[in-house]
């Protein structure tokens, strides 16, 4: 018992006790999130040790955290996997903070990964079409859990990532048109350095040539995973005189694209020309004609690439560093035989 009329302890106490700085324990006491857990089991210690009253004010162990990174804030793909993302943290108690991958004033995504080691962050979840060697080796090298969501490449390095079944996805695509009775096919991919859109091409590819189908080589087209740039393209395609009686995009803002290139030559979907959306994200549903879409489980894949993270964090072994989901096609108004003036 502390004799009477002796000081009461102060934070400064506290801090002293515990060996950190005062502004450390005033964080803690406050119940900032930005100090190590170990930092504040020591500061909770150090307050029973001297007797430091804390009056009204409680330490407030904040709920973990896990950043949520992506390109676009507005891109449909990624708020259906943040859908998952939030749905899995709500059931595990886990807050999510969004942000850009690459916000303003932030020249690489090296300064990205630093800032997220130095956040506090139960670990990260990434979204991103723009990711340089450098980036992907800061983020092997992090000891931050980082999960990486249809990443550029998937090689022997520690980084994780979640995708689905991409090769797939192409091919069915394409075998769906080719048993409507097209011949002439244009897939409109994604970013040429991207693993996904090489791997919905390569199934394109694989079902053209299985079916004896010839495509010309400009029928084939890399562009970024969004509607303007996939207009653009359409417009090319569709002003060919072998012009192509169907398309397959490789998401479904490209599909949008595609069909507004077509409604400006008046050309309608399906009489004129088939379309395939890729990802089957509410904006396929709400389109006209609804599109016919490749299903992929976004929401699945938010939700696993959460569970992943958790796993990561508490120190577990993963049975695979790159895990697939499975996709499927769904068939909607958007495609249709070619009509006799467009068969070739």
């Amino acid at each position: 018992m502390g004799k009477p009329n002796a000081p009461r302890p102060t934070l400064s106490d506290v801090a002293q006790y515990a060996g950190v700085s005062l502004a450390t324990a005033s964080k803690a006491v406050n119940g900032r999130a930005d100090v190590a857990a170990a930092t504040r089991i020591r500061i909770e210690a150090a307050i029973e040790a001297t007797g430091y009253e804390l009056g009204r004010h409680r330490i407030a162990v904040p709920n973990p955290a896990i950043e949520f990174l992506v390109d676009k804030l507005t891109s449909p793909y990624a708020m259906e996997i943040l859908r998952g993302v939030t749905l899995a943290a709500e059931e595990a108690g886990i807050d999510i903070v969004v942000g850009r991958f690459r916000p303003a004033g932030v020249k690489t995504g090296e300064e990205v990964i630093r800032r997220l080691g130095r956040s506090g962050r139960v670990g990260a979840i990434i979204i991103t079409a723009e990711m340089s060697g450098a980036t992907h080796r800061a983020i092997s090298k992090s000891t931050l859990p980082i999960v990486l969501i249809d990443p550029l490449r998937v090689d022997g390095s520690s980084v994780v990532s979640v995708g689905s079944t991409n090769w797939i996805g192409g091919r069915s695509a394409t075998e769906h048109l080719i048993g409507l009775g097209h011949r002439r096919i244009a897939f409109i991919g994604g970013p040429a350095e991207s693993l996904s859109a090489r791997a919905r091409a390569d199934g394109f590819r694989s079902a053209a040539e299985s079916a004896g189908l010839t495509v010309p080589q400009d029928f084939i087209t890399h562009t970024q995973f969004d509607h303007d740039a996939a207009e653009s393209a359409a417009s090319v395609l569709l002003r060919r005189e072998d012009r192509p009686t169907a398309i397959i995009a490789s998401s479904d803002a490209q599909a949008m694209g595609v069909l507004e290139a077509a409604r400006q030559l008046d050309m309608r979907v399906p009489e004129h020309l088939s379309l395939v959306g890729y990802d089957d994200t509410y904006v396929a549903s709400w389109a006209n004609p609804p599109l016919t879409s490749v299903y992929q489980p976004l929401q699945d894949i938010g939700r696993v690439a959460l569970r992943t993270v958790q796993q990561l964090h508490a120190g577990e072994q993963l049975d695979s560093h790159h895990i697939e989901l499975a996709t499927r096609l769904v068939v909607r108004e958007s495609t249709a035989p070619p009509s006799d003036r467009n068969r070739p």
